[in-house]
């Protein structure tokens, strides 16, 4: 299950105190292997048809489809499309693979990373080839990586032990993370668990707070607040780990974890207009659930979070942990799903993503080689939904004088590298101040790629200068004010070259038609400040070689985590 109950959290918090727990770890084998033995049968039958729901937010507008009930309601969207449904949770996913091999569902309910780790299973057999009709959302705040004391970007993972759980939706979230920090699955050693919520029995927050091996866990939000007494650093006292930490959630890395729906490729050529109708449904669903979850006090919202909390939670008690849920995932909807499957330009996209989770599925053992998941090609234009709404503009993320205000202060105290995920640099020729696209090709490509991956996260662009101009001035025993002026021509230059850099990147993007939030960039002009020759004393040291001169000449990328600083998002 990857979300339970957060009020049942809590109570098990102030309730529990933690002995020291012997976990039980399963192997690194294929997580397909798991699945238990079961004929393929054939899937053309007509009847009502079984989907299956998992414990997340976002499946909540498959509920509101289908009328707030398990069986389709008449009057519902579902109903109105002539469909005939029965909604059953699976949180198991080897379960839940094996329902859809025997046809007990077409259906297949997962993450791009769950469904490619069963790629070896499903495509053996033409007729259950899983192919992708719906994205339903992105994980947008659910999930994290946390860490122990000492580490503090995702580099210091090399070496490190990281436990999380076999065939769940977390995989594919690390083998991400490790690529951006330039590390391969085999520089970390993973211990996999059977479980992936709380702490009674094998699970990753239970491995991290019991086995003092353990280095990080990939574990959920509530567990994530458990762990570090509440989302700051956590005190050793009740289900918290001493100095543990969010290192990163999916509220920076917001384009990780892809939550989709799969049809049997036998179930789609025959059954092709009803599995057409239930997508139409679904984003028909998604804009007026979307739009009624703005709707304070309504009483349709408070029907479908009753529902969901019983379906979804078994308890309508549940009610405000179902609300929750739906705050931790970004649905899609239509015009998600048409950038998601169509864009080939888009970073993040449908068969980009089965790429990236392949390779390092393939790297891990769990794969043994790379599959082609196909997608039902829809005609989108026929499945926008009736009275669908202005397309959803893309809006600026952060509140730009707040997040510069925040990095600012963070330069200052010293602390910006606590706060930095990844970092690499671009280096320039003497008195350069054109950046154009095509020289800094690679480079740029990779800016793109970090900024569509890590949408919640700032990044900031650093320009730096050369200080030997500066220093033959001070050994010449130039004024006071001369020097001064100088410093500050340094850093209006290095801003100027640090600000060319960005446009020319969003420019590089917007040519391919990938949107960039100019807002998510903050431009910095560290001047000579900080160079690579280093500080001798107050002031810099002389560079000793020519390339030791050229290094000053650079421009620094960084990935910033900037999730403890909530001024500095614009309220949604």
């Amino acid at each position: 299950m990857r979300y339970f109950s957060i009020v049942f959290l809590s109570v098990f918090m102030l309730s529990f105190i933690k002995p020291a727990l012997a976990i039980d770890y399963l192997d690194g084998g294929p997580v397909s292997q798991s699945v238990g033995k079961t004929a393929v049968r054939d899937c053309r039958a007509g009847g009502t048809v079984k989907v299956p729901l998992i414990t997340w937010g976002a499946d909540m507008v498959t509920i509101h489809a289908n009328g707030n009930a398990k069986k389709t309601a008449a009057n519902s969207l579902f109903g109105n499309a002539g469909l005939d449904l029965e909604l059953f949770r699976e949180d198991d996913f080897a379960k839940q693979v094996e329902a859809y091999l025997n046809c007990d569902t077409p259906y297949l309910r997962a993450t791009t990373g769950m469904a490619n780790m069963m790629s070896e299973l499903t495509e053996a057999d033409p007729r259950t080839r899983m192919i992708a009709v719906y994205q339903h959302s992105w994980s947008a705040g659910g999930d994290a990586l946390v860490v122990k004391e000492g580490i503090a970007t995702p580099a210091n993972l090399k070496g490190k032990v990281i436990a999380l759980q076999k065939g769940g939706p977390h995989v594919d979230y690390l083998m991400t993370v490790l690529k951006d920090a330039g590390l391969k699955p085999t520089d970390v050693k993973l211990k996999w668990t059977k479980g992936l919520v709380g702490f009674d029995g094998s699970t990753p927050a239970a491995a991290l707070l019991s086995d003092a091996g353990v280095d990080a866990a990939m574990v959920i939000i509530p567990d994530a607040l458990a762990l570090t007494s509440d989302g700051n650093v956590g005190t050793g006292s009740e289900n918290s780990v001493k100095g543990g930490h969010i290192l990163l959630s999916t509220r920076s890395a917001n384009r990780v974890i892809a939550d989709l729906y799969f049809v049997r490729a036998d179930y789609l050529e025959t059954n092709r207009d009803d599995v057409q109708r239930f997508v139409h449904s679904l984003v028909k669903a998604e804009e007026e659930t979307r739009q009624l979850m703005q709707k304070s006090g309504d009483a349709k919202r408070a029907a479908l979070i009753k529902a969901s909390a019983q379906i979804l939670l078994d308890s309508e008690m549940a009610a405000t942990d179902a609300e929750a849920m739906w705050a931790d995932a970004e649905t899609a909807g239509w015009q998600g799903n048409v950038k998601f499957f169509t864009d080939a330009n888009y970073p993040r996209g449908y068969h980009k993503l089965n790429a990236e989770a392949q390779t390092g599925l393939v790297d891990l053992g769990q794969i043994v080689s790379l599959k082609k998941l196909g997608d039902a090609g829809w005609e989108w234009s026929r499945l926008k939904p009736d009275g669908f709404l202005a397309p959803r503009a893309e809006a600026p993320k952060f509140n730009q004088a707040a997040v510069t205000q925040a990095i600012t202060k963070q330069q200052a105290q010293g602390t910006l590298d606590n706060s930095t995920l990844f970092e690499f640099e671009i280096n320039f020729k003497p008195n350069q101040d054109q950046f154009p696209a095509e020289l800094y090709k690679q480079q740029f490509e990779r800016v793109v790629d970090l900024a569509a991956t890590y949408s919640g996260a700032v990044i900031t662009v650093e320009g730096h200068s050369d200080p030997l101009g500066y220093l033959k001035a001070l050994k010449e025993g130039k004024q006071q004010i001369v020097l001064n002026m100088m410093v500050q021509s340094a850093r209006n230059l290095s801003v100027s070259r640090a600000q060319s850099v960005r446009d020319s990147i969003i420019s590089m993007a917007g040519q391919k038609q990938v949107f960039l939030d100019p807002s998510q960039f903050v431009v910095v002009g560290m001047g000579f400040q900080d160079p690579k020759s280093g500080m001798c004393g107050k002031e810099p040291c002389a560079p000793k070689s020519e390339n030791d001169w050229l290094s000053n000449m650079r421009v620094v990328f960084r990935i910033v985590n900037v999730e403890a600083e909530a001024a500095a998002f614009q309220p949604l």
